[in-house]
């Protein structure tokens, strides 16, 4: 039997078991994932965990092991308190306490517990594509309808467009991406402030996504200054991407704490295991050392967008750690011609358009020089 055989094999026996109708013919989240050279297509922090933080994080789970008998913290207090802590040194004026934050694993479980206490049966989300994929997917798997919204020609967002949009449909839940995914770009503060007054005729809640709030341009402001006197607003972000924990399934949200009482309400009983938090209160502790990567991948990233303009190509502004670009004639020929010469990016389902992790040096090196030759430039 081939390979296509199998999988037809397979996928008809999954089609003869009893799930859910909207479940059946669905495929699942995920990106390719292959051993190449320079694998930036998800979007990971590419550069190695610093020595620092690896002997913190290897230290605190040594002791969690010790205690693993017992169920962790279901509160998980001190890492309540040094997530607050962290958003609190750039945004002092946000008021953080331990009470305004929510965790679990990844900023997906984070979302799913979102729309479990807001959205449902009966209920509906709205985003804006071209966005984070997995939108959809929150909103099938809570049982919640799905309205995708609309953006502009290039893929910005205005205040008047968004709020009319939320009046007209009057979603349970409204996300906003900022840093948004594929495109890159940064929401202004003011369209988080438009859509959140038009969401109160609804009661809707707002949701404004930053799992890439870390890699902002400078002046570029966070949802989070915000937070005070909208009880109905919540900044979801992760530690998959700035932490290099893409592996530890770290996400945590910052809103009004009735808002945290609500998850407390549909979560798992001790849903973040002890040693997920002990990794992850080593990682804030040596916040310092991760940040400084940060830096080195904000460089890489304004090096790409820098010099995919002198190529001709258009890439977008990027407050994230990847660039979309577009200007191609065949983007699925580019990316054959990139993965060829080692090197991974993420075709996003834009006609002329690609996505590239910025990673270390000699990552983009090879990806710049890659696109070149395919480009015969």
């Amino acid at each position: 039997m081939t390979d296509a055989q199998s999988s037809n094999a397979r996928a008809d026996r999954l089609a003869a078991l009893p799930i859910r109708e909207e479940l059946k013919g669905q495929q699942p989240y995920g990106a390719p994932q292959l051993t190449v050279r320079a694998m930036l297509n998800v979007n990971e922090t590419t550069h190695e965990v610093p020595a620092d933080v690896v002997d913190a994080i290897t230290k605190e789970v040594r002791v969690a092991a010790a205690q693993m008998n017992r169920y962790p913290d279901r509160e998980f207090t001190v890492l309540r308190e040094k997530l607050a802590d962290f958003l609190s040194r750039d945004l002092p004026q946000a008021h953080l306490t331990a009470e305004h934050i929510w965790a679990a694993n990844g900023s997906n479980e984070i979302m799913q517990h979102l729309l479990q206490a807001f959205a449902g049966p009966g209920r509906s989300v709205m985003a804006f594509p071209p966005t984070y994929s997995m939108y959809p997917l929150y909103a099938r798997g809570t049982y919640s309808d799905y309205i995708p919204g609309t953006r502009n020609e290039d893929y910005t967002q205005s205040a008047e467009d968004v709020a009319a949009q939320i009046r007209e449909h009057r979603p349970n839940v409204v996300i906003l991406t900022s840093p948004n995914n594929p495109t890159g770009t940064a929401l202004d503060l003011d369209v988080v402030r438009a859509a959140y007054e038009a969401a109160a005729e609804s009661a809707t809640i707002v949701i404004v996504d930053e799992a890439y709030g870390e890699f902002r341009q400078p002046g570029v402001a966070s949802a989070l200054e915000l937070l005070e006197g909208r009880p109905r607003l919540v900044v979801t972000r992760t530690m998959s991407k700035a932490f290099a924990m893409a592996g530890g399934r770290l996400g945590y949200l910052a809103a009004a704490p009735e808002i945290t009482d609500a998850l407390r309400l549909v979560r798992l009983p001790y849903h973040l295991s002890i040693y997920t938090q002990a990794a992850a209160c080593a990682a804030l502790d040596h916040a310092e050392s991760l940040m400084a990567n940060v830096e080195k991948i904000k460089v890489q990233r304004d090096r790409i967008v820098e010099e995919l303009t002198a190529m001709g190509l258009a890439p977008s502004p990027s407050d994230a750690n990847f660039v979309f670009f577009g200007g191609l004639e065949d983007e699925k020929a580019v990316w054959r011609h990139l993965l060829d010469d080692g090197v991974l990016v993420r075709d996003v389902g834009i006609a002329g358009h690609l996505r590239v992790t910025a990673g270390t040096e000699e990552e983009t090196t090879l990806f710049l020089d890659s696109l070149r030759r395919s480009l015969g430039r």
